[in-house]
């Protein structure tokens, strides 16, 4: 759409998006169209508004003049209770407003509890919204009221609707002859599935056999969720609409209800399972000699946890030890099962040296986990690391979901492919200037970044500064996103790549099954409106990483609320004109130092080199600086720590 030199009568429809400012945000035909707090006319965010474009030179600036369709988002407050009205107190980041609460509306709700409200109307002469209270969350600042108010903040829904459970029942928990008509039977072969020892989805198990020319055929068995899930019905719309499933510090909030997620799809030991299987023959240095897609059904030997099989890697003995064991005692593992699990990683440790030779970029961050009490009160910090049972697994998946985008692109078809774009030029010129200041070398030319990254994270495998440049090197990546348009997958220097391994937590996994049955299998091809359906997942997967990390906040400062007072060490990890964000280097919990409290000298901030400077004594404070702190103030609430400034 071309618009008029004299844009003032230009009138325009899209969704708004108000900033932590309080100024909206209008996007059209990707063009970004500011609005002042003045000018945002009673829209709330997310809201369908017209807005004018104002005729200001080269500012894209506009103002809404109506509101054309409310969000219909609900809002997460605290109320404030009165005799004859309340308020719930909403305002925060992107809600710059309260609700007004008539009387009736009060009568069954506590004064400063946790309310979920939604918008009823906004009268023209009225300061605030009418809302309508429609829930109580519970007593503020308690772990469940605090993690459900994050999933309503996100407008994550956690309970399934009765649509989708009332068509659950008639999903039969059996296998019959016909499930199995035209699938090969792979129920003999030595088979298992490796997961977290908390797992209860198993979407993915592991087959091997060494074949009689000395090669051998690995077995990548997928749940078959497309058996069970049909289109256009409740439950496959709803997981659409879910797009993933969350994982929380307390819970998981699952794309498919528990029957399918943990009991009829989850490829538990010692049961028959439905599958689609990703079948490769790979010689003794891990070279793909064949690979091709099959309908199987599957009954795993074996269900282990990582621990368990890394002990296995790392003792080279068929013992499982009563610490790691998942059935609570020691006990001996079959010798089928024990070479299997040998061979399998020797293969991926194989597989794995010549993706990263290729330029895979070999991220290693160290996870944050919670140990929690019976209340669900974090009471330890402590790190996952990925090890080689993890790496193992890891390969195998990431080798089936190769192959599919492989296969698929040949057939020049159109696909869902994951696909990574080419980092941020800025954000790496800014990692190879702190990683000059720490004395390392990075040449970030496009061809030579991989290789380059992937030797500097090596030399900082044990070295302080390497969460920082981790946590640098990730911002610089672009964000992994669906797209039927395919240009390739950066981070792990795939061409053809696509999510095929998680069905039970993944739509796009769902949809690359269906897709492959009726493309390859069955050569039909009738996919409509894929790429919005990508666009959707995208951003349902923004969203459960918001979340995710909003969980993980709030549990890090609830840990940290009983150590005000406490001497850290951190590591300045953001530098902002209000202050500076610094990580205690022990537990990786952040917080801010305000400039206003930092007395000794008036600071400025420089925001090309990311720094605070004294205006006086030139004290320099940067990205990647050692420095000590004090735990000041801590808000579990607002997600918030406030740090204090020593050296």
């Amino acid at each position: 759409m071309k618009l008029n030199k004299n844009i003032n009568n230009t009138v325009l429809k899209s969704i708004i998006n108000i900033k932590p400012s309080g100024k909206g945000v209008v996007i059209y035909n990707d063009i970004e169209y500011k609005i002042d707090r003045s000018k945002i006319n009673k829209a709330l965010d997310g809201d369908t508004v017209k807005i004018k474009l104002l005729n200001r030179k080269n500012k894209n600036k506009a103002e809404v003049i109506d509101v054309v369709k409310r969000s219909n988002r609900k809002y997460v407050g605290i109320l404030e209770k009165g005799k004859n009205y309340g308020f719930v107190v909403t305002k925060k980041d992107n809600i710059y407003t309260d609700f007004f609460i008539e009387k009736e509306n009060l009568r069954k709700y506590k004064n400063e509890e946790k309310v979920l409200v939604e918008y009823k109307y906004w009268n023209l002469n009225d300061e605030s919204p009418t809302g309508k209270i429609i829930k109580s969350l519970g007593k503020k600042g308690e772990v469940k009221t605090e993690i459900d108010s994050i999933l309503y903040e996100y407008g994550l829904e956690i309970e399934f609707e009765n649509k989708t459970l009332e068509e659950l029942k008639y999903i039969k928990n059996e296998i019959t002859k016909k499930d199995i008509e035209n699938r090969e039977d792979y129920r003999k072969k030595n088979t298992l599935t490796i997961d977290p020892k908390d797992a209860k989805d198993f979407d993915d198990a592991i087959s091997f056999e060494k074949l009689k020319n000395n090669n051998f055929e690995v077995g990548i068995h997928i749940a078959d969720v497309t058996h069970y899930v049909k289109p256009k019905t409740h439950i496959d719309k709803e997981a659409n609409k879910r797009g993933n499933s969350t994982y929380l510090v307390d819970r998981v909030i699952p794309m498919l209800p528990e029957k399918l997620s943990n009991q009829i799809c989850s490829l538990r030991p010692n049961e028959d399972k439905l599958c689609f299987s990703c079948i490769v023959e790979l010689n003794k240095n891990g070279k793909i000699i064949k690979s091709n897609f099959k309908k199987t059904i599957i009954n795993s030997d074996h269900r282990f946890s990582y621990d368990e099989v890394q002990e296995i890697l790392e003792t080279k003995t068929k013992t499982i030890s009563k610490k790691n064991s998942l059935i609570g005692q020691e006990y001996r593992i079959e010798e089928n099962i024990y070479d299997s699990i040998i061979e399998l990683n020797k293969l991926a440790k194989k597989i794995r040296k010549k993706r990263i030779r290729k330029g895979s970029i070999n991220f290693e961050n160290k996870e944050i986990k919670f140990e929690i009490d019976k209340d669900k009160n974090p009471i330890k910090i402590y790190f996952k690391e990925s090890k080689d049972s993890n790496k193992l697994v890891e390969e195998y998946m990431l080798l089936a979901n190769r192959s599919l985008g492989d296969l698929i692109n040949k057939t020049k078809r159109e696909f869902v492919y994951r696909i990574h774009d080419l980092p941020d030029n800025e954000k790496l010129e800014n990692l190879k200037s702190i990683a000059k200041k720490l004395g390392y070398d990075l040449n970030i030319r496009p061809k030579k970044i991989g290789a380059s990254l992937n030797e500097l994270l090596l030399k900082l495998k044990e070295k302080k500064e390497k969460n920082l440049i981790d946590k640098l090197a990730l911002r610089a990546m672009s964000k992994a996103e669906y797209s039927t348009k395919n240009i390739g997958h950066y981070g792990l220097a795939f061409k053809n790549y696509t999510h095929f391994t998680s069905p039970i937590r993944r739509y796009s996994d769902i949809l690359a099954h269906r897709i492959l049955e009726k493309n390859i299998l069955n050569n039909d091809n009738n996919e409509k409106e894929l790429q919005k359906t990508c666009k959707h997942i995208s951003k349902t997967e923004q969203l459960s990483t918001k979340v995710e990390r909003a969980s993980n906040k709030f549990m890090q400062v609830l840990f940290m609320s009983n150590k005000i007072g406490y001497n850290y060490k951190g590591v300045i990890s953001g530098v902002t004109e209000r202050g500076m964000y610094v990580e205690i280097i022990e537990n990786k919990c952040e917080g801010m130092i305000s400039v206003k409290n930092m007395k000794d000298d008036f600071y400025i901030y420089n925001e090309k080199k990311h720094t605070l400077i004294g205006e006086k004594f030139k004290r320099k404070y940067q990205l990647g600086d050692i420095v000590y702190i004090k735990v000041k103030k801590t808000n579990p609430e607002k997600r918030h720590l406030d740090f204090e400034l020593l050296r």
